[in-house]
């Protein structure tokens, strides 16, 4: 009879590892921070492919003004070799062969010349008329939720309280570089917040690249230009206008796969989950873990 009660009181203790991770349970994004983190990966995603399908109508970039055709900082083409043609990228007064990638790449079979592969652009391998209206629909979602966003931080001081650093973090900058570079994670109650390098970077992304890319796209709008003269040159002229746009995209696409790259080394499941329902595990302090051996 004893044996049975303390089966049945051994039955119902809950496992030490659900238990844990109950404990470990933390609410980190709130809905209106998720919602708009996934609208911004879709919009992402459309005008980067759309966007480099309309830089593949000229794929060369200038400063200034005007196109001088004969001096592109960087461009993409094929050229004709006794070996057959390859692709070629001119970047600071230098080539190199990028055939398969860049210049020439293979569509339907057969090697076409293009700056960027068919796989790269949608709405599909060559339709200018159609990616600029896809590229210009996205456009202003994605410029409508960044201003949903920044107002929401502003007014729930997610941006205070999440996102700009304290004096104490930045001082420690240099050990959260290493941290990095070693790949070690903040674990229990650090892990609550961002780190030093997540808050510089998410602050220099949103107040820095992305106001950069939607001014730049702006200004190499004729009909902006005419309703406001002068103004484009502030940014050195329509052409500096659209290399400005093309670096600041490229930040930002530097950005996502660091991003994505964190994601996976700190855990996938964990992460993701945090983005979809907002709950987050927080990862064990090292004695903890030695502790559960």
């Amino acid at each position: 009879m004893d044996i049975d009660r303390r089966s049945a009181a051994t039955a119902v203790l809950p496992a030490p590892a659900a238990t844990a991770d109950a404990d470990r349970r933390f609410y980190r994004h709130r809905l209106p921070v998720r919602v708009m983190h996934w609208i911004n990966v879709v919009c992402l995603t459309v005008l980067l492919m759309s966007g480099l399908n309309i830089f593949n109508a000229h794929p060369a970039l200038y400063w200034g003004q005007g196109s001088t055709f004969d001096k592109p900082w960087i461009s993409m083409r094929a050229e004709d070799t006794p070996a057959g043609p390859i692709g070629k990228t001119h970047f600071a007064g230098h080539d190199f062969v990028t055939t398969g990638v860049l210049g020439l790449s293979s569509h339907d079979g057969a090697p076409t010349a293009r700056g960027f592969p068919s796989w790269a652009t949608i709405p599909g391998a060559q339709w200018l008329a159609m990616a600029r209206h896809w590229h210009f629909f996205f456009a202003w979602i994605f410029v409508i939720n960044g201003i949903c966003y920044v107002l929401y931080s502003l007014f729930s001081r997610h941006l205070v309280r999440d996102l700009v650093p304290t004096m104490d973090e930045l001082r420690r900058i240099g050990q959260s570089i290493r941290d990095h570079v070693r790949f070690r994670h903040p674990t229990g109650e650090a892990a609550k917040r961002y780190n030093v390098l997540q808050s510089l970077t998410y602050l220099i992304v949103v107040f820095g690249l992305l106001p950069l890319v939607i001014v730049a796209g702006l200004a190499m709008s004729p009909r902006l230009n005419s309703v406001y003269p002068g103004w484009v040159e502030l940014l050195g002229g329509r052409q500096s206008a659209r290399s400005l746009h093309f670096l600041a995209a490229s930040g930002l696409l530097l950005f996502v796969l660091i991003h994505v790259f964190e994601v996976i080394v700190a855990g996938v499941w964990n992460e993701m989950r945090s983005m979809i329902t907002g709950w987050y595990v927080l990862p064990s302090e090292p004695a903890q873990q030695e502790a559960r051996k």
